[in-house]
């Protein structure tokens, strides 16, 4: 049974490709740029065989443990491990337990996570090549850590399915989750200047991670090869021990889900009329109701929200390691794209909810007029603080104006860039209620293309507004930038009522097929 589970998984993944050609590319090309990151770092590991071993000990195991660590915590914020082999689908099965856990387990490696984990994971044989013993046990502590990181991933997804399954959690978590990628410039900047009082404990620390489950695996190769035979041994045995462990604490935690499913939740918490309470009841206004509330709701539009006060934050650690202050004036217009930006991708966005524009007869301007006045109420006044702020704190008030006009052009002329891009154009996106860092299978080529156009478009409009403020800093003429400040929003309002009458003449033209793509995107 285990074999066939290993098959099925194979079919299953040979013919989701055949749904859309952009999910092969987009398949390979993860695949190509995974397995570029495996041999660059296997590559790097060879060179460990020529320094002191307990340097090279050190360094695996630190990387293994964090990897492994990694396994187990970041499906908890993606919502989930890999479920093409649904275990839910099974519950009608009479099926052995230990295999179909058996199976499920081992299906993990036919991906491109699993897969290459193993391999990097398998490598480490590299940094121990000149000793036979200590190869081997290298090769082996590498397939069972492996082995430790589908086994942890399985286990806390299943222990935490149901606080996971809570639309409330997942909308926090996912929206938590974005602050430490946000700021990874900034952290990694701290870290590297405790770099050197890091290296003094860290040996300490790997000494204690060496008999835990994330680096017992990887601390066994430096065991053989000082001799200590003994230690060795212990360690192996500690390692399957604490495998089986948590494969017996998944396996029971898996049966009892598929034995006692959870329950929908259900709320008798009355809400009243949220958005729709307060916009008119015209198509405009019910559009626009409807889009404010997955800006407030949905996790996928909250992440634009929380990008706000993280912005200034990066691009103030920016300024300062530089020592050019005066980067922070870019704040309004890089934040007046970046909300523009955020509903490029509207259609793709609802999804099925989709078919209420198209049954209803909405008509496109009023689609996309509604989409506009839900983002702007948001964007709007984040994008004036955005502007005005850097200015009067960097004592530069006489760049206000340019500073306003650019910002505001680019809020404007980007949301009628975006509402042609997203009538015209629809790719695969996490569906609703899913994390927004998932990644649906060969939207990557795809989304890249489309989201490279519209910002390169989107930045380009700046020009003519941009143009000013450089002519008012070379020549000193303030009327420059009060120029700036009409040419911007006077640029931005033209394209902004062009961009929702074009776009609205597309979306009317091709109902259809939009439909049909969100539907294939699912």
């Amino acid at each position: 049974m285990v074999a066939h589970l290993l098959g099925l998984k194979l079919l299953l993944l040979k013919n989701s490709f055949r749904r859309s050609p952009w999910q092969l590319v987009g398949v390979a090309i993860g695949a190509v740029y995974g397995l570029g990151m495996v041999v660059m770092l296997v590559s790097g590991t060879a060179y460990l065989a020529d320094v002191d071993p307990a340097l090279a000990n050190t360094i695996l195991v630190s990387a293994v443990s964090l990897i492994t660590l990694g396994w187990a915590l970041i499906p908890l914020i993606a919502f989930g491990v890999d479920l093409t082999l649904d275990p839910a689908r099974f519950t009608t099965f009479t099926l052995s337990r230990p295999r179909l856990a058996a199976g499920l387990l081992l299906s993990g490696f036919i991906g491109i996570p699993g897969l290459l984990t193993l391999l990097l994971f398998g490598g480490q044989f590299l940094a121990w090549r000149h000793h036979p013993a200590t190869l081997a046990a290298a090769v082996v502590g590498g397939v069972l850590g492996a082995l430790m990181c589908l086994a942890l991933a399985r286990l806390t997804t299943t222990s935490m399915a149901r606080l996971t399954g809570s639309r409330r959690f997942r909308d926090v978590a996912g929206i938590i989750a974005i602050v430490p990628l946000i700021l990874l410039g900034p952290i990694i900047g701290s870290a590297a200047e405790g770099i050197e009082s890091v290296l003094d404990w860290l040996p300490r620390v790997v000494s204690v991670l060496g008999f835990t489950p994330l680096g017992v695996f990887a601390a066994l190769p430096a065991d053989l090869a000082a001799g200590a035979w003994g230690l060795g041994v212990l360690r192996l045995a500690l390692g399957l021990a604490y495998l089986g462990a948590v494969i017996w604490a998944w396996e029971r935690g898996l049966h009892q889900s598929m034995e006692n499913p959870m329950a929908p939740r259900t709320s008798s918490k009355s809400v009243g009329m949220g958005a729709f309470g307060i916009f008119p009841a015209t198509p405009v206004g019910a559009v626009a109701a409807r889009s404010l509330t997955y800006w407030l709701k949905d996790p996928r539009y909250a992440a634009s929200i929380v990008v706000v006060p993280l912005m200034p934050v990066l691009i103030w650690f920016t300024a300062s390691n530089s020592g050019y202050p005066q980067a922070m004036l870019v704040l309004g217009p890089l934040l007046g794209i970046l909300m523009a930006f955020s509903i490029s991708a509207d259609v793709s966005y609802d999804s099925t909810a989709f078919s209420l524009h198209l049954l209803t007869g909405v008509r496109g301007v009023a689609d996309r007029a509604g989409r506009v006045v839900a983002c702007a109420v948001l964007a709007l006044p984040v994008t004036l603080l955005a502007a005005i702020l850097p200015p009067v704190f960097l004592d530069r008030t006489e760049l206000l104006p340019a500073i306003l006009g650019i910002s505001l052009c680019g809020l404007l002329a980007g949301l009628g860039v975006a509402s042609v891009a997203s009538a015209r154009f629809t790719y695969a996106v996490p569906l609703p209620g899913e994390s927004p860092f998932k990644t649906p299978p060969g939207a990557g080529a795809r989304m890249a293309i489309v989201q490279l156009a519209t910002f390169t478009i989107m930045f380009l409009l700046l020009l003519p507004a941009l143009g000013l403020l450089v002519a008012q800093l070379l020549t000193g003429n303030a009327l420059l930038g009060w120029l700036a400040l009409l040419v911007g929003v006077v640029e931005g309002a033209v394209l902004l009522v062009a961009g929702i009458r074009i776009g609205g003449r597309w979306l009317e033209a091709r109902l259809p097929e939009l439909m049909q793509a969100v539907m294939v995107n699912r």
